[in-house]
């Protein structure tokens, strides 16, 4: 997760276990804009997980299904979700199993946005990226009929914007929403936690990590000059909070989503 940064230079500040692996979330965040039901993200999904990822990586099932009914929604009352990319831990819940044993897509009335080059990415990966995708998570959205494929940035409703970014996957991007003032932004995976604010924590998963640190330079950046509300795709203790500086100091304050 931090690439060529030695975990001496970590390990006081994240907890690792008996493996050396540390704790991430598989957070989505869900918005409200234009009178629609906006979904970022889907994480792992609830199909069964292969035996070596439950294993290797510790994966748990999904609560994706349960959040949305605690705020009194279904699948059916989702009309968009926008992937940050392709990765079976932000797609896994694009689609399930039906009763038939059939692979349909999760949320039946909604449109999928996706960049035109990670979706490319994604059905032709190379050997390296090959493990990162898995196609029966995105598939069935194109058969159904229910994909929407984007060249650049694009605003999808009125205030809600995608803007790309790569580095960490071809044709990965960003979200950002302004409501009643304030910009929130979900970062996806090019600034997964907020251990990676430190510009050159890096994941050694990025496709192109030069292309990642000169976006985290510019984004960090406006994040703190305009105010920016940081989403964390895989913060665990901290899933959001505000650049700010104090004596020359920059620090994150946390909030609670």
């Amino acid at each position: 997760m931090f690439g060529p940064v030695p975990k001496e230079t970590w390990e006081n500040s994240v907890a690792t276990d008996r493996k050396n692996r540390m704790t991430l979330g598989l957070n989505c965040l869900l918005l409200q804009a234009g009178g629609q039901n906006v979904l970022v993200d889907t994480g792992i999904g609830s199909k069964d997980m292969v035996d070596m990822d439950r294993e290797k990586l510790g994966l748990v099932p999904s609560r994706l299904l349960r959040g949305l009914k605690g705020v009194g929604l279904t699948p059916k009352d989702i009309h968009a979700v926008i992937l940050t990319h392709l990765h079976f831990d932000h797609s896994g819940g694009c689609t399930r199993l039906d009763r038939a044993g059939n692979l349909v897509p999760t949320f039946t009335k909604a449109r999928y946005y996706v960049q035109q080059r990670c979706w490319h990415e994604a059905c032709h990966p190379n050997e390296r990226a090959n493990h990162s995708h898995r196609a029966d998570n995105f598939l069935p959205i194109d058969e159904r009929g229910q994909l929407e494929l984007l060249d650049g940035d694009k605003e999808i409703l009125p205030g809600l914007n995608v803007v790309v970014t790569d580095g960490h996957a071809s044709g990965h991007q960003m979200v950002m929403f302004n409501h009643g003032g304030e910009r929130v932004v979900y970062l996806g995976d090019i600034v997964p936690t907020p251990h990676h604010l430190n510009l050159v924590a890096i994941s050694a998963f990025d496709n192109s990590p030069e292309v990642t640190l000169e976006q985290k330079k510019e984004l960090l950046f406006r994040a703190e000059r305009e105010g920016w509300l940081l989403v964390f795709s895989h913060g665990h203790d901290v899933r959001a909070g505000y650049l700010e500086r104090r004596g020359g100091m920059g620090f994150l304050r946390a909030v609670d989503l």
